[in-house]
């Protein structure tokens, strides 16, 4: 057999799937010689111990948020837990998660806390919902405090300083929808019971 023969057939064969009993050609540019086929076996072997990440065909019923687990029995969502396509409970009352909130009116911010942020927010005149912060009302009185200088009165609502500011940005760092990150804090309370 020539050389070149020789090269010709080695590369025949590197580029078979190497599964027994398999001629296929391999994937390109895969970590082994295995065809798509193979590929797809060997992920879903090793996603049944761990799950596979992906996106959801639609937003989580619970949460809202677009990420999944694939599991070998079914979906679930990466954040809440809730599996895909079961039924969500109406009857049952939704978790209490305390809030504190910034919402900004022209140039100034209130700061206050509730656990129903929608009810309460709709009662409320104000140009733009900044973010939200975990907590209750002693987390509010420690922002009341903590901003006590810049505060109108006896009133909730305060200048908007650079401080505050800088605090605000701390809070919606990562965060594009305050909405969404509430939607996920009370699903994560759903999901421990």
């Amino acid at each position: 057999m020539s050389e070149a023969a020789s090269t010709v057939s080695v590369m025949a064969s590197v580029l078979d799937c190497v599964a027994p009993g398999c001629g296929s050609p391999a994937e390109n540019g895969g970590p082994l010689p295995l065809c798509t086929w193979h590929f797809a076996v060997a992920a879903e072997w090793a996603g049944s111990d761990q799950g596979v990440t992906d996106v959801l065909s639609s937003p989580c019923a619970l949460c809202g948020s677009r990420i999944g687990v694939r599991w070998p029995g079914g979906w679930t969502c990466a954040v809440c837990e809730w599996r895909v396509g079961e039924p969500v409970d109406a009857e049952l009352p939704p978790p209490r998660v305390d809030v504190v909130y910034y919402l900004r009116y022209e140039d100034r911010v209130k700061i206050g806390t509730t656990s129903q942020p929608r009810r309460r927010l709709q009662t409320l005149w104000h140009d733009q919902l900044l973010a939200f912060e975990r907590g209750d009302r002693a987390v509010e009185r420690r922002r009341h405090e903590q901003f006590a200088a810049e505060r109108f009165g006896r009133t909730e609502w305060f200048r908007l300083s650079a401080e505050l500011a800088e605090h605000v940005d701390a809070l919606r760092a990562g965060i594009d929808d305050p909405w969404q990150q509430f939607a996920r804090w009370t699903s994560e309370a759903l999901a421990r019971g």
